[in-house]
């Protein structure tokens, strides 16, 4: 379809439909491509196909299901290519629905695979001895939360791995810039929502290819968790401080719809996070000696927690615990240390004698 000067209205209505919105063009020679998630409530990943001299690049590429690339063979079908088109594929970060077709896709066009290193390094070949010793560190640190069995046992989603010997292409930092003839686009490292992720910036477009970074209607999950960031949420934060200071333009996320406001989305996602740990540190200061878990079930959410999925609560618990490790960084509380770790408010009041 043709360029479209209503930002992400087409997005909006299908968001709003509970259907697949369009393939679009969203300027000379850029598409975006919806790519169903099957069984998830964000409905689909947002891929963007670039034209270049010799084919198309893309911005991720969508999960590990026949379904998903059915669809991203169709929409570049719609684009007037073909996916043996497909020369190049710049991830944002290591999840199924953003990295899972990446192998596949690789092994039919022979693609480049560009991302930042520490995505790479987590999408490692793992050994049956490899993902055992994963599921049994997840477990230990969800019982360190509190968490009931049923959540501390549910299956994580299946990361899609590099196969053995394999690896990225291209190694992106900070900074770098893509190597995409006709375009000029450079990577924004952004961790948070996992250690690697980065954003793409455009400034010849004013184009901000968000990954789940910067959503128009949702904060993306941060989690504390075996091989996450030490203080996710800190780094969030840091990362969201940043990105106002980017160009103002057009925001391309990997979900929902596209939007203008860069700044102003980064600082509303801030301010959510500063209510988020004002509700976090009165549900601690209420209930002295709370686990992340009894934290969790005491703190507002989208649903409730005892309608969630044994899944959605474990990211829940974990988000949670990304908020407290803050909290106790800013000496606000403290752990007891134990197992699971107990947390209470540091006071800091005192009566005149």
């Amino acid at each position: 379809m043709s360029v479209t000067d209503d930002i992400g209205v087409l997005q909006r209505e299908a968001w709003a439909a509970g259907i697949l919105p369009p393939v679009e063009q969203v300027r000379d020679g850029l598409w975006s491509i919806p790519v169903p998630m099957p069984r998830n409530p964000l409905r689909y990943v947002l891929v963007y196909a670039f034209a270049i001299d010799d084919g198309l690049a893309l911005v991720d590429v969508g999960m590990d299901t026949e379904e998903s690339w059915n669809a991203l063979v169709d929409g570049i079908a719609e684009t007037g290519h073909h996916i043996s088109d497909v020369r190049y594929a710049a991830i944002t970060h290591l999840h199924p629905d953003h990295f899972g077709l990446a192998p596949r896709l690789r092994e039919t066009t022979g693609a480049v695979l560009a991302m930042n290193a520490a995505e790479a390094a987590a999408l490692g070949h793992f050994t049956p001895a490899d993902v055992a010793a994963e599921a049994e560190a997840w477990r230990v640190d969800m019982t360190e939360l509190g968490a009931p069995d049923e959540v501390a046992e549910a299956p994580r989603f299946e990361i899609v791995r590099f196969p053995a010997g394999e690896s990225a292409d291209v190694v992106l930092s900070g900074g770098d810039r893509l190597d995409l003839p006709g375009w000029n686009i450079e990577a924004v490292w952004t961790p948070g929502h996992t250690p690697g992720h980065l954003a793409f910036l455009d400034r010849d477009h004013d184009l901000l290819f968000s990954g789940d970074h910067m959503l128009p209607r949702i904060s993306p999950n941060i989690s504390s968790g075996p091989g996450e960031l030490e203080n996710p949420l800190h780094r969030y934060l840091l990362s969201l401080h940043a990105t106002t200071a980017l160009p103002e333009c057009e925001v391309l996320p990997a979900h929902e719809y596209r939007f203008r406001g860069v700044a102003d989305r980064a600082r509303r996602l801030m301010a959510h996070h500063d209510e988020r740990l004002d509700e976090i540190r009165s549900a601690v200061d209420a209930h002295p000696e709370s686990t992340a878990w009894e934290v969790t079930t005491r703190i507002t959410w989208s649903r409730p927690v005892d309608v969630m999925s044994p899944r959605l609560r474990r990211l829940a618990v974990r988000e949670t615990q990304a908020h407290l490790i803050v909290l106790a960084d800013r000496g606000e509380i403290r752990s007891d240390g134990g197992v699971p770790a107990r947390w209470s408010l540091v006071r800091t009041d005192t009566k005149e004698i």
